[in-house]
């Protein structure tokens, strides 16, 4: 795909960066040596010293399409001169309902019902919420407690951040959500390294859930969230036959099963959602990141049917959930949304990541004897490499290479401890894989 992408000039920033508390960021590092950027176009960001870096990220797994969309900025400003904002609450506007009508027809049949947010993390506090919810209205009121994942990732609301299993992101916040439980990873090194794809080892971990049930009685768990591919915490595919096994035991003992897809979903894994990748149809999908290319801020659900019609009863001029938010299904969103997914169907991006993702598993893999390798996970168009933690602690030697990536080898990654994450736009181009990959290999060393 042609790379229409030019260097830009430098640009001047501000001499004072006291007054803006990073997220995520080892904030004393960042402003002795800024990674600062002013624009970008394609697979390119632009640095404010007028550097072209390539983006082996998506940004944070956002711009599937790549950056600088004129038709996703076009629809954005359009979409502010027409109408700039309207209360989602008790009235409408039309782009939110062609939009969740669009998501709709994307996910697996039976996932009808589109409730909009505005990130991964409300979008998972939503479907944990909903989960409650309609366990209650079926008369299943004892069912207050999820199931989340050691090492699972959902975002930093407060119930994301009781489910997940990250635990630098859990352990200053006290006791969460109370009743949350964690199955085990899916990862073993041992037997799962270098693996291209789904591991073969590791349906078992499923069966964990069964030993869960039988610790707190199934009639006290509400549903179960996982990622189909544990992304931030170092890239983990989920085992083949792992996801199916956590179906049946979920059908079984009626739990409801939530994906996280904030991530996988929009093509990510060469589908439009994960779940059609492995043939798997949960109750619950979670979005953001994608949908909008990571254009404009935006999240949601997808319920079933079944969940969504429990909701529809009582008198029809009573609200059915007491839940939302101001900004849910922003008008500026669901342009930004719509021209999306128009730029994924008209450019098959779904299908040029399926493609492209055993060229990119290649190159990536070659990577193995580059120094401290210790293991590389490839599925899809992401890939996760582990390297050797230095003397000081776990995470130095990552974060080096992530300083060096950008300041010495014009290359954005991401990284989780000492695992570079690659994670391209679904644009990206043969040549651009060799690219990248020869920038990584290089980074290694630089910090071997």
């Amino acid at each position: 795909m042609l790379d229409k992408s030019k260097p830009t000039s430098a640009v001047n920033v501000p001499n004072d960066l006291e007054a803006f508390w990073m997220p995520f960021t080892a904030n004393r590092a960042f402003k002795r040596a800024p990674k600062m950027i002013a624009g970008a176009k394609d697979m390119h960001y632009f640095t404010t010293d007028g550097r072209k870096i390539i983006d082996a990220a998506s940004g944070m797994w956002c711009s599937n399409a790549g950056h600088g969309r004129d038709q996703i900025s076009a629809a954005i400003a359009a979409q502010a001169e027409e109408l700039d904002f309207s209360p989602p609450f008790q009235f409408g506007q039309p782009k939110a309902f062609e939009l969740a009508s669009r998501i709709a027809d994307l996910a697996p049949a039976g996932l009808d019902h589109v409730f909009f947010c505005n990130s991964g993390s409300e979008a998972a506090d939503t479907a944990l919420k909903i989960a409650m919810a309609w366990q209650q209205i079926r008369g299943q009121g004892s069912r207050t407690r999820f199931i989340g994942r050691e090492r699972g990732y959902h975002g930093v609301g407060f119930g994301g951040t009781a489910v997940g299993g990250i635990g630098n992101n859990r352990k200053m916040f006290g006791t969460l959500l109370n009743g949350v439980d964690h199955l085990p990873a899916t990862y073993d090194r041992d037997k799962q390294a270098f693996s291209k794809g789904e591991p073969e080892y590791g349906a078992h971990f499923a069966d964990a859930l069964e030993g869960l049930v039988n610790l707190h009685g199934a009639n006290t768990i509400a549903a179960v969230i996982v990622e189909p591919m544990a992304g931030s915490t170092g890239v983990l595919p989920a085992p083949k036959g792992y996801l199916k096994r956590l179906r049946e035991i979920t059908k079984k003992h009626g739990i409801l099963l939530i994906f996280d897809e904030v991530i996988t979903g929009y093509g990510r894994l060469g589908f439009p959602f994960a779940a059609e990748r492995y043939g798997v149809t949960p109750d619950m999908i979670t979005f953001a990141k994608g949908v909008t290319n990571g254009a404009v801020p935006m999240g949601g659900v997808i319920a079933s049917s079944e969940i969504h019609d429990a909701f529809m009863t009582g008198p029809d001029y009573a609200v059915e959930l007491f839940h939302g938010y101001t900004y849910s299904a922003h008008p500026l969103a669901c342009a930004a949304g719509l021209a999306t997914l128009d730029i994924y169907r008209d450019e098959k991006l779904f299908e040029r990541a399926n493609a492209l993702e055993p060229k990119f598993a290649d190159a990536v893999l070659s990577l193995k004897s580059e120094p401290n390798v210790l293991d590389i996970r490839t599925v899809g168009l992401t890939a996760g490499i582990d390297l050797a933690p230095v003397g000081e602690g776990p995470g130095k030697r990552g974060f080096e290479a992530m300083n060096s990536a950008f300041h010495d080898h014009d290359l954005m990654l991401r990284i989780a401890g000492d695992t570079l994450a690659l994670t391209p736009p679904l644009i990206m181009s043969d040549d651009q894989i060799g690219e990248i990959v020869d920038k990584v290999a290089k980074v290694i060393r630089a910090v071997a």
